[in-house]
């Protein structure tokens, strides 16, 4: 099986479709389609149903998925038992976080890296779901999630506390909720559920059932960018609401928090690159 084909009929099972398949891998959907058509030659098999709503697995195509995804494990493993003998302080380091965390952290780290090592690049992705590490997504990640994969290997980077806030505007209009009524008669700022499943079930300690949930997000900028303009409450990351002195924040006796994590794959942990950008982004949280 050849390795290249194998690559895009892992993408296509993934995404479902020719064009998602051709945008992940940066190639373009004409080629994506005749790798596809040249493995299926070469297994004598049909791998897909091709149907309006996308491309659907047929019983050779699950047992080629088996045996293909095998053969990435065994590539993106060699690609990382390479890098970790890796010693240059150049080159690429792909990093994985929230939108949030890249903003107020990782951009800090950065700029620290490159007055040391200004020929290491930084690919930065930011989104709330979790990057495959073991599928070389990145090569570290920041993540609210302590990993459990023997695989991987993480440092506790912070404690972070959240509290509840409002913008003026909108405590004129609505005042402040009372303790113990589960946000009665107040709208809130959440995240959307497919993001964050049960997480706007309670804010601060305070269930939100009574609450009206005026817009779900799946950003924590737009989160505090809806709080800023005065739709409703929402619970926030301290360290980010101080950044927005005009905000007021709502029972300041109670409070939330959760936990960062460095995370990376065990391979990488020699990568010369790899482990000067974990120890800057190291050094910016043990400062804050």
């Amino acid at each position: 099986m050849d390795w290249d084909n194998a690559r895009v009929f892992l993408a296509i099972y993934r995404n479902g479709t020719l064009r998602g398949a051709a945008a992940l891998l940066q190639i373009d959907q004409a080629t994506a389609g005749r790798r596809l058509a040249a493995l299926e030659r070469s297994l004598d098999a049909r791998l897909f149903l091709r149907t309006p709503a996308g491309y659907v697995p047929t019983g050779a195509g699950e047992l080629a998925f088996a045996a293909a995804e095998r053969m990435e494990q065994a590539a993106d493993q060699l690609q990382r038992q390479m890098q970790g003998l890796d010693h240059r302080l150049s080159g690429v380091v792909r990093v994985a976080s929230s939108e949030a965390i890249g903003s107020y952290f990782v951009m800090e780290a950065v700029k620290r890296l490159h007055a040391r090592h200004p020929d290491i690049t930084i690919s930065l992705s930011t989104s709330i779901k979790l990057s495959n590490l073991t599928r070389r997504e990145a090569d570290l990640a920041i993540r609210n999630v302590r990993p459990d994969s023997p695989d991987l290997i993480h440092r506790h980077l912070a404690r972070k506390d959240t509290g509840l806030y409002a913008a003026p505007s909108y405590l004129r209009q609505r005042g402040e909720p009372r303790p113990g009524t589960a946000f009665a008669g107040h709208a809130l700022v959440t995240y959307q559920q497919s993001v964050l499943p049960g997480w706007s079930d309670v804010f601060c300690g305070e269930p939100t059932g009574n609450g009206r949930v005026a817009i779900e997000l799946n950003s924590a900028m737009m989160i505090i960018d809806a709080v800023r303009a005065g739709l409703g409450i929402g619970e926030l990351p301290v360290h980010m609401a101080a950044r927005h002195p005009e905000l007021v924040r709502i029972w300041p006796q109670r409070a939330g928090s959760y936990d960062l994590w460095l995370v990376m794959h065990g391979d990488l942990n020699r990568t010369a690159r790899v482990r000067a950008v974990a120890d800057a982004i190291v050094e910016v949280f043990e400062e804050e």
